[in-house]
């Protein structure tokens, strides 16, 4: 795909696979996205190259919820790779900042929906490989503002010193970004859609994501609990609120800086449509949830022809006819 496709972003998606039978592997009841509630199913992590043009994925793996990876016979019956269900790494978290930590090469942007963007050690995994993102938040994620600082009591000389600490609560992000006035949000376009240009308005806001995990990441990386200046790392907020709405709709967060242009904050946060997109393709024209094998092979196997077919209309719908003779 490297002719007709320079990737803008990588991006990370679950999909869901409500036609598989129930003695597939990975198969389990959980939440659904296909079907929009729980139901018997299989779910994969994918990641894709993309741009407001085409996606690819490039790597894929099937989920194993933990009534597969507490039955280590079942997995091993059905071929799943040990290293694929860690003992006790089962937490969506955990599973989400493992498999950021795997992205084998370096991406322009990682970008993905607030499933992953609420979660803090998947945000940690991304900056430990140094790679920039911009997830989506829910607004319900507590953050401090910019110019909050922490203050370090008086050591009253008895006991170990008193750890520096934010004066006050940290606040959800979607009260933060509504004390922003109209006048400092900006009309952006970002791409053409198919009735006509794709146009809102953002602003983009300075924060320092709070709660017990940002917490936590912040004093490991500062040396230790009793070493950390109590400062919490500054992020970028991208806010959305639509000129006909009443409420702000949507949030994302980056450790982009926060001088990045907007428009391109804008641009990578709504690349999802494009996965969005190209996943009907992948599913409706060329079967990639009709597989109903019960090995962990055989699934893979099957993705990875998907894949390739998928690969290679993109490259027919955007390389120039070939020339025949007269």
């Amino acid at each position: 795909m490297s002719r007709a496709i320079r990737p803008e972003a990588w991006v990370i998606d679950d999909v869901s696979f409500p036609k598989c039978g129930t003695a597939s592997v990975g198969v389990a009841r959980q939440y659904c996205g296909a079907l929009g509630k729980r139901a018997n199913c299989q779910v994969a992590v994918s990641v894709h190259a993309a741009t407001d043009t085409a996606s690819c994925p490039l790597d894929w793996q099937l989920y194993l919820p933990p009534e597969w990876t507490e039955e280590p016979d079942r997995c091993h019956r059905t071929g799943v790779l040990d290293v694929a269900c860690p003992p006790g790494e089962v937490a969506p978290g955990a599973r989400h900042a493992r498999h950021g930590r795997r992205l084998a090469m370096e991406a322009p942007v990682v970008v993905a929906d607030a499933g992953y963007g609420v979660s803090t050690p998947f945000r940690t995994g991304l900056e430990e490989r140094r790679l920039s993102y911009v997830l989506a938040l829910t607004g319900k994620e507590v953050a401090h503002a910019e110019e909050a600082e922490p203050h370090r009591p008086a050591y009253g000389g008895l006991g170990p010193p008193t750890l520096p600490r934010y004066r006050t609560p940290p606040r959800a992000v979607s009260a933060l970004a509504e004390e922003t006035g109209p006048e400092q949000f900006t009309q952006v376009t970002w791409r053409q859609g198919s009735k006509g240009p794709m146009t809102s308005r953002f602003t983009v806001l300075t924060i320092r994501p709070a709660g017990k995990q940002s917490l936590a990441a912040a004093q490991n990386a500062g040396d230790g609990r009793n070493r950390w200046d109590g400062v919490l790392p500054a992020r970028t907020l991208l806010v959305e609120w639509p000129e006909e709405q009443d409420a702000l709709t949507g949030y994302w967060i980056s450790n982009l800086p926060a001088t990045t242009p907007v428009a391109d904050l804008v641009r990578w946060a709504k690349m999802r449509w494009r996965i969005e997109h190209d996943d009907r393709e992948l599913k409706h024209g060329l079967g990639l949830d009709h597989f109903e094998g019960r090995t962990w092979r055989g699934w893979h196997h099957h993705v990875t022809l998907v894949t390739a077919a998928q690969a290679c209309l993109t490259l027919r719908r955007l390389d120039p006819k070939a020339h025949t003779p007269a």
